[in-house]
């Protein structure tokens, strides 16, 4: 778990320099019709480390892992990233993940692997789990950083 964690907290360190490195216009062009900007990318990683905050803090207190999801492409929109500074989006982004990193490094092994019959990670995880599988809290921890490296490259590779 600890290189888990090593390399998350090296992915946001990385990434923050790489995003701070984007200017503030090129933080508002979308890289094609109809797909995110920068800023609401970032936005998006912002709304799922805050949904995701609660959901690791209350597995540690329930045996599931079902949880409801979010209207993501609203969430956006009504949050209206564009019009944020992008420094600041980058720093709370920043920020959250440290935070989040710092909760998930403290779940105790026996919470973080136990094994879990109900759950919604159908759903609600990047990376989808059939219903009836059996999934650990530790999954859908590696899961959210999973989808955090996916959008990142979206920005960054782009």
């Amino acid at each position: 778990m600890q290189s888990f964690l090593d390399d998350f907290r090296e992915t946001i360190e990385t990434a923050e320099q790489r995003l701070l490195s984007i200017s503030e216009r090129q933080s508002e062009i979308s890289r094609a019709d109809g797909k995110w900007t920068p800023k609401q990318i970032i936005g998006h990683l912002i709304d799922s480390a805050a949904n995701n905050h609660q959901r690791f803090v209350c597995a540690q207190f329930i045996d599931e892992l079902a949880f409801p999801g979010y209207k993501q492409e609203d969430w956006v929109r009504v949050q209206g990233y564009n019009q944020e500074p992008w420094q600041q989006l980058v720093q709370l982004w920043k920020y959250y993940n440290l935070h989040l990193l710092h909760v998930m490094s403290l779940v105790p092994e026996q919470t973080r692997t136990k094994p879990r019959l109900t759950h919604n990670l159908d759903q609600i995880a990047w990376k989808t789990v059939a219903r009836n599988d059996t999934v650990t809290l530790e999954y859908f921890m590696r899961d959210y950083v999973a989808h955090l490296k996916n959008h990142l490259a979206q920005i960054i590779d782009a």
